[in-house]
């Protein structure tokens, strides 16, 4: 039974939390880097709602912002041991589609506090967290990253944080600025626009189908980090690569087992899924800072690349 007051009705709340489920789907991909287990978060909460008394919310969208953050660090703090993939792997869930060049993924400051009744900008909102931004959010504390996510991204106050973490606003505002420092430090800097990094992305795969070594190290960073993660099924290809002419070896014997590529948009930045057989089986994400490609993240988790969501038309549309 709800609470009394302007959302005591079912309907009525149930179309409110309707309206919110986008953003609260974005606050928590950006919390736990699994599309799926945002999901459940998203569910978590709308159980906690369900069973509350709102009849004293008056802002009963801050109110779930606040609710599926304290979900999320729950779930962070009880994953512990029970990741597969160790984080030095680690590639978070890719948001994937087939379209466009892209957006402006992976800016830190991103505000999302919007509210989202559009499925196409929840969507967006969702998807406008680079790859690379999410596995150095893997590197936060729980609280950390809370802190950072919620305030940074979504404008909480301080002190509704500090409630969540159990700790002072102050040691709240030292714990957002500690992340913010570690986001900051491993910034890749601008990217360029969706069409100039599109533009990049290609003459890496070019270069890559053609065995071209030397057009490979002029588009990639001196200091380019490829990550790749298998899974628990292909775990043997999960590895990281540092350095520009290590990862042009990489790259020239990943080609040698490519047969069509379909170019995708992975969280708003240039990807290139491999499709066998008309089934996904691997994902290159590419980070660009300038005109160089500054990380490749490579997904190649079967169990994972499954759930992307792409149709059997839009594979279809893969070419050698």
């Amino acid at each position: 039974m709800y609470g009394a007051g302007v959302y005591g009705d079912e309907e009525l709340l149930a179309r409110r939390f309707d309206a919110d489920r986008g953003r609260l789907r974005a606050v928590a991909y950006r919390m736990l880097g699994s599309l799926s287990e945002a999901e459940e978060a998203v569910q978590e909460t709308w159980l906690k709602l369900h069973r509350a008394d709102t009849g004293a919310v008056r802002n009963l969208s801050a109110w779930l912002t606040t609710v599926v953050g304290r979900v999320c660090l729950d779930m962070l703090r009880s994953r512990g041991s029970r990741r597969e993939s160790p984080l030095e792997y680690y590639v978070p869930d890719p948001v994937v589609r087939v379209g466009d060049t892209g957006g402006t993924a992976g800016v830190p400051g991103t505000p999302g506090a919007t509210d989202v009744a559009d499925p196409e900008r929840a969507a967006e909102l969702t998807e406008s967290v680079g790859l690379a931004l999410l596995v150095v959010l893997e590197t936060l504390s729980p609280a950390e990253r809370l802190a950072f996510v919620l305030h940074d991204m979504f404008a909480v106050p301080f002190d509704e944080l500090a409630e969540v973490v159990d700790r002072s606003p102050a040691a709240t505002r030292q714990l957002a600025s500690r992340a913010r420092r570690r986001v900051r430090d491993a910034s890749p800097g601008p990217a360029p626009d969706p069409r100039r990094g599109r533009e990049i992305a290609d003459a890496f795969l070019t270069a890559a189908n053609g065995g071209d070594f030397e057009g490979l190290l002029a588009v990639l960073d001196p200091d380019v980090v490829l990550r790749a993660d298998g899974g628990r099924l292909m775990a043997a290809t999960s590895q990281v690569v540092r350095g520009a002419r290590a990862v042009v070896s990489q790259a020239l014997a990943y080609s040698r087992f490519r047969k069509a590529v379909l170019r995708v948009v992975a969280n708003g930045e240039p990807a290139a899924l491999s499709v066998v057989d008309g089934r996904p089986a691997a994902l290159m994400v590419f980070t660009i800072a300038g005109d160089r490609i500054v990380a490749l993240h490579v997904l190649a988790d079967p169990e994972r690349l499954a759930t992307l969501g792409l149709t059997e038309e839009e594979l279809s549309r893969a070419e050698p």
